[in-house]
Parts: structure tokens; C-alpha cells; sequence
């Protein structure tokens, strides 16, 4: 229970905000930690969709390198320009 002097209230109140630290910049702090989220995920996307694959600089290079897989037997392979490096690679997954 809150007292009604003023003194105890205020100093209630510090005590509690306290327990969360400063409550300037709040929306700050959550947005920066939110940019930061989206950052971590954009790295772990980019590792998955380029920096693990092979980059072929031209659609016809993995294009041919789908047809040397086809000869070895791998078939499915479709290629794809990367959002991230502008170069061309291979997926087993349609689009």
C-alpha cells in the first residue's frame, strides 16, 4: 500500500524505477534491441541463402553446373540470383 505523503510516494516511486533502472529511453532501448534482433537474423539468413554456396558469377555458369551434377546422377537442382552478392546459386528447392 502507497502512502499519502508526498516524501514516502516519491521516494516509493524511485525506489521502484529503480528496479528497472532508468525509465528515460525506454522505447530507445527496446528499439535498438529490436534493430539488433533483426540484424542477428539477417546474418544468419545471409549465411544460410550465400556465404555456405558456391557462387557462380553468371546464370549460364550454374546452369552448367547443374548439367555436370545431372550427369552425376543429382537431379532437381534449380539456380537462383542472390539478393546478397548479385551472384547465381544452386537449390534443390523449387520457387
Amino acid at each position: 500500500m502507497t502512502s499519502r505523503k508526498r516524501s514516502a510516494a516519491k521516494r516509493q516511486r524511485e525506489e521502484f524505477e529503480a528496479g528497472f533502472g532508468s525509465l528515460d529511453g525506454l522505447f530507445e532501448r527496446a528499439e535498438r534491441a529490436q534493430e539488433e534482433l533483426e540484424a542477428t537474423r539477417e546474418g544468419a539468413y545471409r549465411k544460410k541463402s550465400c556465404d555456405r554456396k558456391n557462387r557462380y558469377d553468371t546464370k549460364l555458369d550454374a546452369q552448367d553446373a547443374i548439367a555436370r551434377s545431372a550427369d552425376r546422377g543429382v537431379r532437381g537442382l534449380t539456380c537462383y540470383k542472390c539478393e546478397f552478392c548479385g551472384g547465381w546459386h544452386l537449390t534443390s528447392h523449387g520457387r
